[in-house]
């Protein structure tokens, strides 16, 4: 059974597998010929990541799972550091899109981008 320490080391060199709704937005980027960065960091030292980030842009979109479920993003806690993280990021000049899966989907997502990219 691997140990902890293996496990976060493991992380650090894999990236998280995309959620449906995160696999469809690069998806929806690759047909445009976008290309994204993937759990960009833009906050060091603090371990803040957007979804997909556009840096030269600074252009950020957050694919929030969980909206029907309860899930982190929807409770307490993890909604205030939401909150906290993208306060943040728009006082430091950042465009912050955040969307459902359902929106990615319906192409609501890639429509904003290529609005504000193109």
């Amino acid at each position: 059974m691997p140990t902890q320490t293996r496990m976060k080391e493991t992380r650090r060199f894999f990236p998280k597998s995309l959620s449906r709704g995160e696999e469809e937005f690069d998806l929806h980027c690759r047909a445009h010929h976008l290309t994204a960065e993937r759990e960009f960091h833009f906050a060091l030292p603090r371990k803040w990541r957007f979804d997909f980030a556009f840096p030269v842009q600074q252009i950020a979109v957050e694919i929030e799972g969980g909206t029907w479920n309860g899930g982190r993003h929807t409770r307490g806690s993890g909604f205030a550091k939401d909150l906290e993280k993208y306060n943040h990021a728009v006082l430091h000049g950042w465009k912050v899109l955040r969307y459902t899966p359902e929106m990615v989907t319906a192409g609501i997502a890639i429509h904003d981008v290529l609005k504000l990219i193109l």
